[in-house]
C-alpha cells in the first residue's frame, strides 16, 4: 500500500522581527519540498515586521494579542491543517532539505515530534558550533531521558497529537513552552526523536544580552524541568555550558562581521549595539 503524503505547516511566532524576518522566509521558499503552508503570527509587534510579512503572498498572517511565544505559538498550531506542524523562530535560516528531512522522520509512524539541533550563522565557525550544540543536546539526552526536549527553533509535531495535548500545558510564561511542550508529550508516552542532521540555522544574538538577562533566561531551562517535578543534574550541566559560552562567545560575536565573515577590532568599535530577541513579556 502506498503511503498518503505527508502535509506540512510552518509556524513563525513573530515580535519586533524586521531584521531577520525576510531571511526567514525567503529560506522557506527555497525548500527543495515545499511547506503546504506557512503560518506567522504577530504577537503586538510595533516595528515593520507586519509591513514586510504582508510582501509574501504565500505566508498566512495572523494576529495574537496576548502577550508572549506561547499564545502565539498556540494560535499557530490550532489554526495548522496539515499532517505536520513544523516551528521555527524568526531568525532561523533554513537548509534547502529542512522540509524534506522532517517528513522523512514521520515516516515512522510512532514518531510524535522531531527535533535537531542548529549552528549560528552570524558567528564564526559555524561547523564548530553546529557540534558544540549537537554534543551539549545530545548528552541532555543521553545523561537524563527524564528531561525530554523540543527546540523552538527547529521542531516539528503531529497535528492530531497536538490537538490531544494543548489543553493540559501549562499557562506559565517564566518557563520555555517548547520544554514545557516536549515534558508534557513524554509524560503521555508520546515519542520524540532527536535527529542531528535536521540542522537549521540560528541567530547568536542571544549573547547579545546583559549578564543579569541572559542568567535569567538560562534559569527558564532549570524551570521548566523543577516546575514539573523533574530534578536532574543534566539542566544544570546544560545551563553551566551555555554560561560558559555567554563568556567565551560575547567578545568573539563582537569581533566577526557576518557580512565580511572576518574577525577585526575594527568592527567590535564600529559595531552597532544588537538587541538580543525581544520579548513581548517585557
Amino acid at each position: 500500500m502506498i503511503k498518503k503524503a505527508l502535509s506540512l505547516t510552518i509556524v513563525i511566532p513573530v515580535y519586533n522581527e524586521e531584521n531577520y524576518i525576510i531571511p526567514c522566509l525567503d529560506a522557506i521558499l527555497l525548500q527543495s519540498d515545499g511547506a503546504d503552508e506557512i503560518i506567522v503570527v504577530n504577537n503586538n509587534s510595533t516595528d515593520n515586521s507586519v509591513q514586510i510579512i504582508q510582501k509574501y503572498p504565500q505566508v498566512t498572517l495572523l494576529s495574537e494579542t496576548q502577550r508572549g511565544v506561547q499564545a502565539a505559538r498556540n494560535t499557530g498550531f490550532d489554526a495548522a491543517k496539515s499532517d505536520i506542524i513544523a516551528r521555527i523562530d524568526a531568525d532561523t535560516v533554513l537548509p534547502t532539505d529542512w522540509v524534506q528531512k522532517i517528513k522523512y522522520d514521520f515516516q515512522s509512524s510512532d514518531v510524535s515530534a522531531v527535533t535537531g539541533p542548529v549552528s549560528y550563522y552570524d558567528m564564526p565557525f559555524p561547523w564548530l558550533n553546529y557540534w558544540l550544540d549537537h554534543i551539549t543536546r545530545k548528552m541532555l539526552q543521553k545523561l537524563s531521558p527524564s528531561c525530554p526536549f523540543l527546540f523552538g527553533s527547529n521542531m516539528a509535531i503531529r497535528r492530531n497529537v497536538w490537538l490531544l495535548v494543548k489543553s493540559g500545558l501549562c499557562k506559565n510564561n517564566h518557563i520555555h513552552e517548547d520544554l514545557d511542550l516536549a515534558v508534557h508529550l513524554k509524560q503521555s508516552n508520546y515519542r520524540i526523536i532527536y535527529d542531528k542532521r535536521l540542522h537549521a540555522g540560528a541567530s547568536a544574538r542571544r549573547y547579545d544580552d546583559s549578564w543579569t538577562g541572559f542568567m535569567k533566561y538560562g534559569r527558564m531551562f532549570r524551570d521548566s524541568y523543577s516546575s514539573h517535578g523533574i530534578d536532574s543534574i543534566a539542566p544544570r550541566l546544560v545551563t553551566t555550558f551555555y554560561t560558559l559560552g555567554y563568556i567565551f562567545m560575547r567578545s568573539s560575536r563582537r569581533l566577526y562581521d557576518p557580512k565580511t565573515r572576518k574577525r577585526s577590532l575594527k568592527h567590535a568599535l564600529q559595531r552597532k549595539h544588537e538587541s538580543p530577541r525581544k520579548n513581548p513579556m517585557a
